[in-house]
């Protein structure tokens, strides 16, 4: 079997309270690992914790147990400095593309940014610059172009090239397509597959989309309430859910028939009653 790329260990993310506030213990005890060229999908609903590995896997949130590695380095409680040096192995995709480029800057300037930054100039970056724009199907014209002229679509697809540019080998797509409607998140999903089978780079894929999920994922974690609830296979987790939770998000996911969602619906709720009842029974056998 292939070594882990990325390795999460027994991981707490732990935020500091301050004015009387307790502290918030956003992740514990997550593990999970990324192999070479494969795709994770991170899924949860808002507030399970999923954005808060993300960060914390580019060095972003505080890690208060436990351990990160890529490629057998510790990568936990690295300085600034020495998070510099991993730009070059670890790019994000962030959820907006209308805030995550400079609206003052050609899109040539952006991509060549990060290169420039690495000592890449001249003809060189221009290069790169027209095949990275190339690898996102973007025209070669549209470096000269400002972001405002792109629809958001477009925008992260510039997005992507610019994390692409030092030629990572992990990409944290911070729910990459969940600002785009249902056409164009289909179109960047499939870019972002053909991208990896082209280049090998791997994916730690956050999303609170299970569709998006089974698009792009060889293997998925469910988080809930900072917990790691469920993991596998995609086919395995999306196909026949274990845990309720996992059943629950599966319910919600919308479908395009109305009766058959309706259906679904009706059917969360029940889970969300039959569980609600578990839990009272278990508190009141507790006293």
């Amino acid at each position: 079997m292939t070594a882990s790329l990325l390795e999460v260990t027994d991981l707490d993310v732990i935020y500091p309270g301050g004015r009387g506030r307790k502290p918030f213990h956003a992740l514990r005890s997550v593990s999970l690992d990324i192999r070479p060229g494969e795709t994770v999908g991170l899924v949860g609903e808002s507030g399970s914790g999923k954005t808060t590995l993300g960060r914390a896997v580019l060095g972003l949130a505080p890690v208060g147990g436990g351990s990160i590695r890529f490629d057998g380095r510790d990568i936990s409680h690295l300085s600034r400095r020495e998070r510099r040096t991993l730009a070059g192995d670890i790019q994000v995709v962030f959820q907006d593309p209308y805030s995550s480029l400079n609206p003052s800057m050609t899109i040539e300037q952006i991509l060549a940014e990060p290169l420039t930054a690495n000592g890449v100039e001249g003809r060189a970056a221009r290069n790169k610059v027209k095949d990275l724009l190339d690898k996102v199907r973007l025209p070669t014209d549209a470096a000269g172009r400002l972001p405002k002229e792109f629809s958001g679509g477009q925008r992260q697809r510039i997005a992507i090239a610019r994390a692409l540019a030092l030629d990572p080998r992990l990409i944290v797509a911070d729910e990459a397509v969940s600002a785009l409607d249902l056409s164009t998140q289909a179109r960047v999903l499939d870019l972002f597959v053909e991208i990896q089978e082209a280049t090998g780079v791997a994916y730690l894929f956050v999303t609170h989309d299970l569709s998006v999920v089974r698009h792009v994922s060889h293997r998925v974690a469910v988080l809930y309430r900072g917990e790691i609830v469920e993991q596998g296979d995609v086919a395995q987790v999306t196909g026949a859910p274990e845990h309720p939770y996992t059943q629950r998000l599966f319910m919600a996911a919308p479908v395009p028939d109305p009766d058959r969602q309706e259906r679904r619906r009706a059917e969360r709720l029940r889970m969300i009653e039959q569980q609600r009842e578990q839990a009272e029974q278990a508190g009141a056998g507790g006293v």
